[in-house]
């Protein structure tokens, strides 16, 4: 589940030669990876492997070496002049015994596959000249191409496409996955991404020590909220999510449901008076209390068992919300800030983050998507535009002392002290109105039940996902709580937990 960037794979791979296993080992496992998905996806027909000058290019002569090897009808296109390659790059090349074609876009043919070995994850520099016309070659071709590493064109850092990018139906890659495996736009370049095992043993990585992890269970297993069977409703927690006024109460019902459905022992939602009848006949499970002023709900925040609160869908823009938010964060609760309580700090967003800092025992979520991340982070947005999604995150969490979660079809959380979680499970079809309001329920119902702040902003983007996945296309927003008890049995069944 670790993800790492470019410099911390080389670093893996200098450890692991440094403990005695030759480059050339990882090289030949690598381009024997690389073969074996080939011949999965194309079972004949010429292959066309596309070297380049480095490392990934020889993982390629690996590749058609093997295949040959098979009987398979394989050519090979070089970027450079074979005696141009150096160190295990070299040695690779010396087991090809057959020409080379040259390397222009003409020589591609008509090939069953197309392995591409150009540049892998590596490369930062714009994609120009030669190399640009036979990448735009490659993806005008029509063939199927397997990826080594990365597609070509994509920085394994960033996901940024470096002027132009080779689209691949599939990318095998080595050890753990890089950041562009999981962040757009690289992402989609990737296809689906095979991770195979070189040789690289796991242990470097308490030396790597990486802080970029795939949001999936095995991240989380250890937070996730087991009801004991001795346990109550009480001992769940009880969250208060803020309702705006009766034009707007459904964003605020939709988060309370999800908190329920994730597993809170009780939702109640602190309704405006002029809402109150709205919000309590549409609502049964979830309780209803009259609340209009800040004083007011200060008042209720009197009573700890509420202990964790949500603020923003619906709730309005202007000073009332701001005024909720501090005294939240004032009452030390744990606190989850959407919509419209960070578009309300868009003036003064410094305000807030130190009501952050100063509400040493609460845990605090912002859950912005990008329309309102620049609101909060103007600068981190604006002066560093080449900053991955990933990057902008960190620094955003850093500087507010939040969590931090950067909705998307890649959503990234990241917590102040560095760690981060990158996210590929979410369906085209969960962006849809709404949808953001009851992830916002999701995270309060896990944080009111024990779950850390970082581990239940995770937690909660990648069952939201499996929601979305479990209901299907044509999902609305309020499909979502009504399918988590399924996620819930997914997710009890991968643990092995009895229910």
């Amino acid at each position: 589940m670790e993800v790492l960037t470019t410099a911390e794979m080389e670093r893996a791979d200098r450890l692991t030669i440094a403990a005695g296993t030759p480059g050339f080992a990882l090289m030949l496992s690598a381009g024997q990876a690389v073969a074996e998905a080939a011949t999965s996806l194309a079972e004949d027909g010429p292959i066309l492997v596309v070297a380049g000058p480095g490392n990934n290019g020889g993982d390629g002569f690996v590749a058609a070496a093997e295949l040959a090897a098979q009987g398979r009808d394989v050519s090979v296109i070089l970027m450079c002049e074979r005696d141009a390659l150096q160190g295990d790059a070299a040695s690779a090349a010396r087991g090809w015994k057959f020409p080379l074609l040259p390397f222009n876009p003409q020589a591609i043919g008509k090939p069953a596959l197309i392995i591409d070995a150009l540049f892998g994850a590596g490369l930062s520099r714009n994609v120009t000249g030669e190399a640009h016309d036979m990448i735009e070659a490659i993806n005008a071709n029509g063939a199927p191409v397997l990826a080594v590493d990365l597609p070509s064109g994509v920085n394994g850092t960033t996901s940024a496409i470096t002027g132009t990018a080779v689209r691949a139906v599939e990318t095998v890659t080595f050890f753990r996955r890089k950041p562009a495996h999981l962040l757009l736009p690289g992402r989609i370049k990737c296809g689906r991404v095979r991770v195979v095992d070189i040789g690289i043993d796991a242990a470097v990585l308490a030396e790597i020590r990486p802080r970029t992890f795939e949001n999936t269970p095995p991240f989380w297993r250890e937070s996730f909220p087991v009801p004991r069977i001795d346990g109550h409703k009480y001992a769940r927690g009880h969250v208060l999510v803020v309702s705006g006024g009766i034009a707007a109460t459904g964003a605020a019902r939709m988060s309370a449901r999800g908190s329920l459905r994730a597993g809170a022992g009780l939702v109640t939602l602190a309704s405006p008076r002029d809402a109150l009848v709205v919000n309590a006949t549409a609502l049964t499970a979830v309780m209803v209390r009259p609340v209009d002023t800040p004083v007011e709900f200060a008042e209720e925040l009197a009573d700890k068992r509420f202990n964790a609160i949500v603020i923003g869908p619906g709730a309005g823009i202007g000073t009332r919300t701001v005024d909720f938010v501090h005294t939240a964060l004032s009452a030390q609760r744990h606190v989850v800030l959407d919509a419209d309580a960070l578009t309300s700090f868009a003036g003064a967003p410094e305000r807030l983050f130190q009501s952050i800092k100063a509400a040493h025992e609460a845990q605090v979520v912002l859950t912005p998507h990008e329309g309102e991340f620049p609101r909060l982070f103007s600068d981190i947005s604006n002066k560093h535009p080449g900053r991955s999604k990933l990057e902008r995150v960190r620094a955003a969490a850093e500087r507010s002392g939040a969590v931090v979660l950067l909705k998307g079809p890649d959503t990234t959380v990241a917590a102040p002290d560095g760690r981060a979680t990158i996210a590929g499970n979410a369906p085209p079809w969960l962006a849809t109105a709404g949808a953001g309001d009851v992830l916002a329920g999701i995270i309060a119902g896990l944080m009111a039940q024990g779950v850390p702040a970082f581990e239940a902003a995770s937690m909660g983007v990648w069952m939201h996902g499996e929601a979305a996945r479990e209901a299907g296309p044509g999902l609305i927003a309020e499909d979502l709580p009504e399918v988590l008890p399924a996620v819930h049995r997914h997710i009890y069944d991968e643990f092995g937990i009895d229910y």
